[in-house]
């Protein structure tokens, strides 16, 4: 069996979070992947790369089932590595195993491939895990590259901006499938949407009614080697009409917003685009059904005793 140009016949999928954003990655994971989060892992056919959110932490492409470890270890000996070298990990799916048994494991499938093992710099990293249901798999892993982290170190950060972690679930909350879709953040503060949903390749533009916010948010961008696609504008002037929408409402903290401004804010939101996400300090779904969206899903994020709501609307 190649391991090139195989489809594979599922995906498997681990993932971690803070119980205090338990809700969160259980939203993003349904929106992405169609399925539901189970105990740090979950299957599913739909394909994303690991980088795209901040709580996957591996993907196993699923090219080998068996019934046992014996047995996967003989379909893992017709794999083709195309002369490549390998090695194999154990990942934590449904059933785990002490550390001492998870080695001895991998020597023991490792031992089943032809070709040559190299724990450093494998050309192929091949990961197996055991459902816990009676079903051992195996196929390529990608690990995620935590890229979101080093966007936590720019000129402008803001208090209460977002961090780069929940900023990354929002855009894949607005956008879960990039091809051929245009965004917009209408009210992006000092980018830090922007700046994930850029990193991922999604299209995306953002304004700001405070030209502060603005030059903090070109700033950022520029810092980071992305497009300057933000500019000075009140919500109302924003015009054209989009695919997704985010929007991260002021919050009552730092200045007092009105039921009537923040149904404002979501009318031109609304007005711009057919699907968007809704940050908010306080429940908001009777706003947005004001508005004229639908609410599909929701979450809160807590952190302390200061709590995030977040709506998808379409």
């Amino acid at each position: 069996m190649k391991l090139s140009g195989v489809r594979p016949a599922s995906y498997l999928y681990t993932y971690a979070c803070h119980e205090d954003e338990a809700e969160l990655c259980a939203l993003e994971l349904r929106t992405l992947l169609g399925a539901e989060a189970r105990d740090g892992w979950l299957e599913s056919s739909a394909e994303i790369d690991p980088s795209r959110s901040p709580f996957v932490k591996q993907r196993v492409d699923v090219l080998c089932e068996a019934a046992s470890l014996p047995e996967l270890g003989e379909l893992a000996g017709t794999l083709e590595l195309e002369g490549g070298s390998f090695k194999v990990v154990f990942v934590k799916a449904g059933s785990h195993a002490a550390y001492e048994d998870q080695r001895a494991m991998e020597r023991e499938l490792g031992a089943c491939i032809r070709g040559r093992a190299d724990m450093r710099r494998p050309a192929w990293l091949l990961g197996f895990a055991c459902t816990g249901e009676g079903r051992w798999v195996l196929g390529p892993c990608r690990q995620n590259e935590a890229v979101w982290l080093k966007h936590s170190h720019k000129p402008h950060p803001y208090s209460t901006a977002l961090s780069t972690r929940v900023a990354r679930a929002v855009a894949n909350l607005a956008v879960p499938h990039p091809a051929g879709i245009r965004a917009v953040d209408p009210c992006c503060g000092i980018g830090t949407v922007l700046i994930e949903a850029l990193s991922m390749g999604i299209d995306i533009v953002g304004s700001d009614i405070n030209p502060l916010a603005v030059r903090g948010a070109r700033a950022n961008l520029a810092h980071f080697g992305m497009p300057d696609v933000v500019r000075v504008a009140d919500i109302g002037d924003v015009s054209g009409r989009y695919d997704a929408a985010v929007l991260d409402l002021p919050y009552n903290l730092c200045s007092v917003i009105s039921p009537e401004e923040q149904l404002r804010l979501l009318g031109n939101v609304r007005r711009l685009a057919e699907r968007a996400v809704i940050v908010s300090t306080e429940p908001v779904e009777t706003l947005a059904g004001q508005a004229g969206f639908a609410v599909l899903d929701r979450c809160v994020v807590r952190k302390g005793s200061f709590s995030r709501h977040m709506v998808i609307c379409g």
